[in-house]
């Protein structure tokens, strides 16, 4: 552990190579206050019925809707006022919510990916991303949420398990910084961190495996031969079957996390978000 706080690296040097530093540096904090908030509200559990419990309704993505997915989505929302944000692109509605039209940023973010792992006690998180307004915020506030990942200025997720983390990049390397109750801040935990080159593991629910495209059954078996096969490894099979839960683990121990368009009814084209996940 490095020791900086995550105050202390929004002011480095990493935030000052970036377009509108202090305007990001404001949204981040903001979105770090507020996730910790969201991160009370989890740990109450069944304790806590009320936000455990499905709404019936769908959200803009089809996903049936807990009441904490739509408590935290007014958490963020909330959070952000009076910085930065032009416009607020939560998967929890269908359009985007236009804060203030003469602000630069556009912030994209699934309040509560994973949230129908909350009953289970599982992993679960924030996704977001920040991005520079495209054209009129106010009568084309679509087009800020459509650019290339290259138009990305920062992007990252928290994840709220046995460790609050956050998990950040700028442009310039990806930082992982833990909640330290201790102090009351983020704390960088690993600096510039890689996923490794080499992995005995992977991610993917193999209970659809008859519902696989060919190369996709080709390659998971491949790994499932493990030594004996063309990868001369053997490998373990992981499946949390929550995004920021799988790919922090990828983060810090490697491997890769898999869910592929397949033949079933409403996943012939994957079902992560490009824009939120």
């Amino acid at each position: 552990m490095t020791g900086q706080t995550l105050q202390a690296y929004l002011n480095s040097g990493d935030m000052r190579k970036t377009r509108y530093p202090q305007e990001i540096a404001e949204i981040i904090t903001t979105l770090a206050k507020a996730a910790i908030e969201v991160r009370r509200l989890t740990t109450q559990g069944a304790l806590n019925a009320g936000y455990a419990s499905s709404r019936g309704s769908a959200n803009s993505d089809g996903d049936v809707q807990k009441d904490l997915d739509v408590v935290a989505d007014g958490i963020f929302q909330q959070a952000v006022l009076g910085t930065a944000v032009a416009l607020y692109g939560s998967e929890e509605a269908a359009n985007p919510v236009l804060i203030d039209p003469a602000k630069p940023l556009a912030l994209a973010i699934d309040p509560l990916d994973g949230s129908s792992n909350i009953d289970t006690n599982v992993s679960i998180g924030t996704i977001f991303s920040i991005l520079p307004v495209a054209g009129d915020p106010a009568t084309t506030p679509l087009a800020s949420f459509m650019q290339p990942g290259t138009s990305q200025l920062a992007a990252g997720f928290f994840i709220y398990g046995p460790q609050l983390a956050l998990v950040l990049t700028v442009g310039r390397g990806t930082e992982i910084f833990v909640f330290s109750s201790k102090i009351g801040s983020f704390v960088q935990a690993y600096k510039h961190i890689a996923i490794a080159k080499k992995t005995n593991e992977f991610a993917i629910n193999a209970s659809n495996y008859r519902n696989w495209e060919e190369p996709l059954r080709t390659y998971v078996d491949d790994c499932l031969s493990g030594s004996e096969g063309p990868r001369e490894r053997d490998f373990n099979m992981r499946w949390i079957a929550s995004l920021v839960a799988d790919c922090y683990r990828i983060m810090v121990r490697g491997g890769v996390f898999l869910y592929p368009a397949d033949r079933r009814k409403g996943y012939g084209q994957g079902r992560l978000r490009l824009v939120y996940e």
